[in-house]
């Protein structure tokens, strides 16, 4: 059960404007879609994608950033069973490592969308970069700053990725637990930091990134080249 917010974040709901425009425009199915662990050291970049229905509201959705791990977790239980379908995708540490972030977050994005079980006309996505382009089809995107605190399908899609990375790095976190992956998720911090200057990098770490330049072990290097390949909806 989701509990009642903190008086400092209830007065920060996204809203429906966005997707009562595109659907008013005959635009059905709107996924909106996020991503997590982009600055993260260690583990899976993450995208969510959530299709809301238009008849029902789940009240107390906000930016996964401005809620607690309790009432994260929460709103994970009640948004899988509100939403019409969801799905989360992960590009990980290696595809990280190999292709680079950019070809990455498209990567991840592309098999949060294959996980929906009916095929989207439009997608609403945070920030101003268009990552979901090539899977969407191009003129089917609208890139909001600031989307996931604008945005009910953004930020319900920001709580989807969040959780489940976050339970990733717990469950990493019993394999390693030099680098207290519970608690920081594989994002910097000083535990993590040190353990990496005494014991290197693990398998899930990614390795060619700037911050092994920093510790004793080599960086690995970053060849590219982009896996994406026509279209996710072939006809």
């Amino acid at each position: 059960m989701v509990q009642k917010l903190r008086k400092a974040i209830q007065g920060n709901a996204p809203t429906l404007l966005y997707e009562k425009s595109l659907w008013a425009q005959g635009k059905e199915i709107v996924v909106g879609i996020d991503e997590v662990g982009k600055g993260a050291w260690a583990g899976p970049l993450t995208v969510g994608a959530a299709v809301i229905p238009k008849d029902k509201r789940l009240y107390k959705v906000r930016d996964s950033k401005l809620l607690k791990a309790s009432e994260r977790e929460a709103l994970f239980d009640a948004a899988i069973n509100w939403c019409i379908t969801w799905g989360v995708g992960h590009a990980t540490n290696e595809e990280c490592d190999r292709y680079g972030m950019s070809i990455a977050q498209k990567i991840a994005a592309k098999r949060a969308i294959e996980k929906l079980s009916i095929r989207p006309n439009h997608a609403l996505i945070d920030g101003n970069w268009d990552f979901i382009g090539e899977t969407i089809g191009k003129g089917n995107v609208t890139k909001i700053v600031k989307g996931d605190t604008k945005c009910l399908s953004i930020a319900t899609a920001s709580i989807l990725a969040k959780v489940t990375r976050d339970r990733i790095m717990k469950e990493e976190d019993n394999q390693y637990p030099h680098y207290a992956f519970s608690s920081n998720k594989g994002y910097p911090c000083q535990n993590h930091k040190n353990a990496l200057k005494t014991i290197g990098p693990c398998e899930i770490h990614r390795k060619s990134w700037a911050f092994m330049d920093q510790t004793p072990f080599p960086r690995a290097p970053k060849p590219k080249r982009n896996p994406m390949q026509g279209s996710l909806f072939q006809e």
